[in-house]
């Protein structure tokens, strides 16, 4: 049964992401399967923290959309997310809540919610972070760096990744409370909400500027030979792009999903040492 409320309520969340236009077929068939399996293996509370992240992320990416829309240029994805994104985003804590359907510890909880809000902060932080009158510097060497340059950084995106984590953290313990009948966290709701925002707080924010690390150091780049831009994909201005910098293998996809499980590492370390409050 849970299976089956899974997925009817994945396929409808999915479904209106897609029609307007914020999922792909791709990543609308991903979306279906990662939420179906959150909510099959774990519990309201796994596959709502998840929505919450999709939710706020897709209305962020709407909004003033056409402000952003320079900087965003030279991203490798935008706009509507694929099956890649997806899977990076939420494939990790698919496999955190499968990892806690056989093996029940709250540590695979507490991961679930470094990775979540990770994902989070970071969206929230690109998102935001666009909007800043200050032009971003670069996270390793401070300097002030074009809109949309991977590894730059803006104290409002900062100050959105650190509202992303506790959000995520604050949602989590909601969704416990209102259904405690079904604690699939391993996690008691007494006292519980300050020391999941506090997780969630950590958790996004190293993996937010983890991931703003490695795009900035070892994220591909590439040159568009017709405007002379640094981005993030292989074709601009409808011409191939040089590639400069960076890893092949290295693509966003693959910055997001290592981002999310230093963020996921974060939030056990810091479960471990709070253990004795949870």
């Amino acid at each position: 049964m849970d299976i089956v409320v899974g997925l009817l309520c994945s396929g409808l969340i999915a479904g209106a992401a897609y029609l307007k236009k914020s999922l792909s077929a791709s990543g609308f068939a991903a979306a279906v399967a990662v939420g179906t399996l959150l909510y099959a293996f774990g519990s309201l509370a796994w596959f709502g923290t998840l929505i919450f992240f999709f939710i706020t992320s897709s209305v962020l990416s709407k909004w003033k959309h056409a402000r952003k829309a320079a900087a965003e240029s030279g991203y490798a994805k935008s706009g509507r997310r694929d099956a890649g994104q997806v899977l990076a985003n939420g494939g990790i804590g698919v496999l955190l809540c499968l990892g806690y359907a056989m093996w029940p510890h709250p540590g695979w909880w507490a991961a679930f919610i470094g990775v979540m809000a990770t994902v989070t902060a970071d969206t929230w932080a690109t998102e935001v972070g666009g909007l800043s009158s200050a032009p971003p510097r670069s996270i390793i060497s401070l300097k002030k760096v074009e809109p949309g340059t991977s590894g730059g950084v803006t104290l409002l995106g900062l100050l959105a990744s650190a509202a992303g984590g506790l959000c995520i953290g604050a949602v989590a313990w909601l969704l416990i409370a209102v259904n405690p009948a079904q604690p699939a966290a391993g996690v008691p709701v007494d006292g519980a909400a300050a020391t999941l925002m506090l997780i969630g707080l950590a958790g996004g924010l190293a993996g937010s500027l983890a991931d703003s690390w490695l795009g900035a150091v070892c994220q591909v780049m590439y040159r568009c030979q017709v405007c002379g831009k640094d981005i993030e994909k292989n074709r601009h201005c409808s011409a191939a792009a040089v590639r400069t910098r960076g890893f092949a293998w290295m693509t966003n996809d693959a910055v997001n999903a290592i981002s999310s499980v230093t963020g996921g590492i974060v939030a056990i370390a810091l479960y471990e040492s709070l253990g004795s409050l949870l």
